[in-house]
C-alpha cells in the first residue's frame, strides 16, 4: 500500500508557473507507475499526464501538452508536475494516483489506479 500526498498548489496568475509534488510513502515507490488528474468544481475528473514506473515513458492530455512535464525521483519517492504557460482553465484540484506496474505501461484512466492523494488547489488568475 502506499499513501500520497500532494503539495505545490496556489495562487498564480495566467502566464505563470507551477510545479506540484507527490511524495509517496513506503518503501516500494519504483513498483507504481502514477499519474496526475485534476477536478474543476462542476466537472468530471479527468486526466493530466502519467509517467510509467521506470519513467522512460510519459503520457499528456492534449489540453496541457507541451506545457505540463511529469517526472518522477524514485530516489526521494516523489512525482512532479511541472506546470508552464498556465490558463485560468488549469485551475482545479489537481490529484496524484498510482498504481502497481512494471515497465513501460502508463495509464490513463481513473478507474485504472488504486491509491488517490487528497489534492491540491491550483488557481489560476487571468
Amino acid at each position: 500500500q502506499v499513501q500520497l500526498v500532494e503539495s505545490g498548489g496556489g495562487l498564480v496568475q495566467a502566464g505563470g508557473s507551477l510545479r506540484l509534488s507527490c511524495a509517496a510513502s513506503g518503501r516500494t515507490f519504483g513498483n507504481y507507475a502514477m499519474g496526475w488528474f485534476r477536478q474543476a468544481p462542476g466537472k468530471e475528473r479527468e486526466f493530466v499526464a502519467a509517467i510509467s514506473q521506470i519513467g522512460g515513458s510519459t503520457y499528456y492530455a492534449d489540453s496541457v501538452k507541451g506545457r505540463f512535464t511529469i517526472s518522477r525521483d524514485n530516489a526521494k519517492n516523489t512525482v512532479y508536475l511541472q506546470m508552464i504557460s498556465l490558463k485560468s482553465e488549469d485551475t482545479a484540484v489537481y490529484y496524484c494516483a498510482a498504481v502497481i506496474s512494471f515497465g513501460y505501461n502508463i495509464y490513463a484512466q481513473t478507474n485504472s489506479y488504486k491509491y488517490w492523494g487528497q489534492g491540491t488547489q491550483v488557481t489560476v488568475s487571468s
